[in-house]
């Protein structure tokens, strides 16, 4: 029985989605690695306790900034390639980059394997996060947009939870003195590169760069597979396929050419400025932050090495949960109030964090029921992230774009997120150390910022066919909280579907006569 159309493009987005996966498991599972004594044994051979943490500090921040950095570099590269060789060569491309640089970190005899290996995997990681919500976006029937670019945040979680759990196996498993305590952990992270790029080859290059560049038939027949099992007669597949056409048209005479001229069109630049500000905004939730101090209250209240592990795997089952029930509703409640409530929702956590934290200092009070409120605190913040602010950050960009300044926009968004992340990283452990918990007030503020910003000047995009993204971001008001959404509404794919079915009932009916 062939598989329903539906069902279809969500198998091929979650297949895709292995690329955010590497993402997940190799942020999740460094921390593991350059805490493992048999890593700070061979890279850093000095006895003494102090010389040790030290070492680990510098670790810690240099391979996080050399990853994010080659992340902003590989997203990039991501644009051009996305529209020169197509969406399926550029995910291949960012998996086999990938390879290269864990094969280098697995084996890294000396920390220049190590940096050269974070730096060329994040240039993997930064092709492959640009590129897989572009090409989710562009096979999905926009009914069911949402949850399958929301993908890219689940596979995300579930690297995440896949690194936690399986740096607590190799961290207990082998004994401190043995190699194998990091490489393996870091030598898993190979495999599901390789399937991906072993395999993508094999499934439906993106309908619209195809007609896009001149191959209407094989975008034809690609639009039939995803959406009516191969029939290139369906109404919905012949209406959609017209509308493309007249939309790269509209594109290739109107559209951005270059990165310059995606600043210079007024409606080009609404939407980067949009998803920029969305990717930014994101970093400025305090995600990095909380979660980074969330391991130092841990060890402030005695909890350290495969507890603390235990306690990071249970706040990646929570995201999960919450990444999950994004997928299921995403597009029945649409883009915009989920992000401002979850914006919301973090600044309450926040608010709730500061006080006990202000109150409670855990190094001070011992006080322990206030340090398990705080933890609780990370894990309700994480559940509102996950389930709001961190998928739609990835499906907005990936849909507001249309096909000609789709890739040159997603990319400059991605490249936004990598530098915000990179900043935050830099900036938490000393802004922790001179300030303490009145960093905080930063992130309450921001999230507060980000909910007023988007209820004045986000509109709503979920379901809307991409072509029509046109109508919406060159006609509808830049203040958006009283814009009726009807009025921008073309219906366009609508009217065509009718025409189509009208077309072949009058053939039908000849045919009898």
């Amino acid at each position: 029985m062939a598989i329903p159309p539906k069902w279809y493009q969500f198998l091929v987005g979650l297949f895709a989605s292995l690329g955010s996966l590497l993402f997940g498991y190799d942020l999740g599972v460094i921390a593991q690695v350059i805490a493992s004594q048999s890593f700070i044994d061979k890279f850093n051979p000095n006895d003494d306790e102090i010389s040790q943490v030290l070492c680990l500090t510098l670790y810690s921040g240099a391979v996080v900034s050399v990853f994010t950095g080659g992340a902003f570099f590989g997203a990039a590269a991501a644009g051009p390639m996305g529209d020169a060789l197509g969406r399926k060569w550029t995910i291949m491309m960012g998996a086999l980059v990938f390879c290269l640089g864990g094969a280098l970190q697995t084996g890294a005899q000396a920390l220049s394997y190590l940096y050269s290996g974070r730096a060329i995997a994040g240039l993997g990681v930064g092709i492959l996060v640009m590129i897989v919500p572009l090409y989710q976006a562009e096979l999905a029937h926009p009914a069911i947009r949402g949850r399958i670019t929301a993908l890219q945040q689940f596979m995300l979680g579930v690297g995440a939870l896949a690194a936690a759990w399986i740096s607590y196996g190799t961290y207990v498993g082998f004994a401190p003195t043995n190699d194998s305590q990091w490489r393996t952990s870091l030598g898993i992270q190979v495999i599901p590169a390789v399937i991906l790029a072993a395999l993508i080859l094999f499934f439906p290059e993106s309908p619209r760069w195809l007609i896009a560049h001149g191959k209407p038939n094989e975008g034809l027949r690609t639009l039939a597979k995803l959406h009516a099992h191969g029939d290139e007669t369906d109404p919905f597949v012949r209406a959609q396929f017209d509308e493309i056409q007249d939309a790269i048209t509209f594109d290739h005479e109107h559209e951005a050419r270059s990165y310059i001229e995606l600043f210079k069109d007024r409606s080009s630049f609404r939407r980067l400025f949009l998803t920029c500000a969305i990717q930014a905004s994101v970093q400025m939730t305090g995600v990095s932050a909380i979660q980074y101090y969330s391991v130092t209250i841990y060890g402030l209240m005695g909890i350290r090495g495969d507890e603390t592990l235990q306690y990071q795997a249970i706040s990646s089952v929570i995201a999960l949960v919450a990444q999950f029930l994004c997928i299921l509703l995403i597009d029945r409640l649409g883009r915009r109030w989920p992000l401002i409530l979850g914006n919301l929702g973090n600044m309450i956590t926040f608010i709730i964090a500061t006080i006990l934290l202000a109150k409670f200092p855990p190094s001070e009070s011992g006080n322990k029921s206030a340090a398990w409120g705080f933890i609780v605190i990370t894990w309700l913040y994480n559940f509102s992230f996950s389930a709001t602010c961190g998928p739609l950050s990835w499906i907005i960009p990936a849909e507001v774009f249309d096909t000609k300044t789709r890739s040159k926009g997603v990319s400059i968004a991605t490249m936004v997120s990598f530098a915000f992340n990179t900043m935050i990283g830099q900036v938490t452990k000393p802004a922790m150390t001179s300030v303490g918990y009145k960093y905080y007030f930063l992130f309450i503020i921001c999230n507060f910022t980000n909910a007023l910003f988007f209820w004045a000047f986000l509109p709503e995009t979920a379901k809307r066919p991409l072509e029509e993204m046109n109508h919406l971001f060159r006609d509808a008001p830049l203040f958006v909280p009283r814009m009726r959404k009807e009025d921008y509404v073309s219906g366009e794919l609508e009217r065509r579907v009718e025409e189509v079915e009208a077309k072949r009932g009058f053939a039908r009916t000849e045919r009898v006569a």
